[in-house]
């Protein structure tokens, strides 16, 4: 009886090992979905950064003007064969450039200046020079003002009237420089030639305002005794370095252009 009993017992099937097998697959279920979950999940401003940084990338310009040369350039090349065809053959006649529009401009607006003012010109009362820059019309202020006064004369309207009649029909801008001689000024009116110089000018301003010319257009400057044409030792130095220059420029910035080449 002993015998059969003991056999029983070695015998008996365990039904719950199926439950180790059914916990691993659990976990390794649980493994994989993790996983997944830190493959799908991004980011956002590691994301961010690394989109931003591949538009920089792609968008700057390249930073070199022109692509490295490898090897000797095929123009160079080109350029000594032609120079080889046309040894021994007659070259053609290389000839200078045309003066720009601009000098032709200008030296169109000083021709037609020189035929208004002709006659204050044969006098050396007025002159007219120009360059591609501009063209300056120089008067003596013996024809536009009396001593120590930036009231026009009675006989300056004639000369004024005329060049007025030439500056309303053009598009340029204008400067109306006032100078005077070193002869001190100290007046309730002009406490110095500074400002004497710059209500001249101003006075030639408005009369060409009141004749047509665009007041957008001008300017009035003066320049004391700072920038004389001559000497003031002498006399006649002195009365030149009295005038009035109406620069017509070619461009609004053309005075600081040209200082700026200096």
């Amino acid at each position: 009886m002993s015998r059969q009993r003991k056999s029983r017992v070695e015998h008996t099937d365990n039904h719950e090992r199926w439950l180790i097998s059914y916990a691993d697959f659990i976990t390794l279920l649980f493994a994989f979905f993790v996983v997944m979950y830190a493959i799908s999940s991004v980011n956002e401003g590691k994301y961010r950064v690394l989109s931003d940084t591949l538009v920089d990338a792609f968008s700057t310009p390249p930073k070199a003007s022109k692509p490295i040369q490898i090897g000797e350039p095929a123009t160079h090349l080109a350029a000594t064969d032609h120079k080889t065809e046309t040894q021994g053959k007659p070259q053609p006649v290389i000839t200078l450039p045309k003066p720009s529009i601009n000098e032709a401009r200008m030296k169109e607006i000083a021709e037609r200046v020189q035929t208004v003012m002709q006659p204050l010109i044969d006098k050396g009362l007025i002159t007219v020079n120009h360059n591609k820059l501009w063209v300056e019309v120089e008067m003596n202020t013996s024809i536009l003002f009396g001593s120590g006064s930036s009231n026009l004369e009675r006989g300056a309207n004639k000369p004024l009237l005329a060049l007025a009649d030439v500056l309303r029909t053009l598009p340029n801008y204008i400067d109306v420089e006032g100078h005077t001689d070193n002869v001190p000024i100290n007046t309730k009116i002009f406490p110095s030639n500074w400002e004497l110089s710059a209500a001249r000018a101003a006075s030639v301003v408005h009369l060409f305002s009141k004749n047509g010319v665009a007041p957008e257009r001008m300017a009035a400057i003066g320049f004391g005794e700072f920038h004389p044409k001559v000497s003031n030792a002498s006399l006649s130095g002195r009365r030149a370095n009295r005038r009035v220059v109406v620069v017509i420029l070619a461009d609004k910035h053309a005075r600081r252009m040209a200082e700026e080449a200096r």
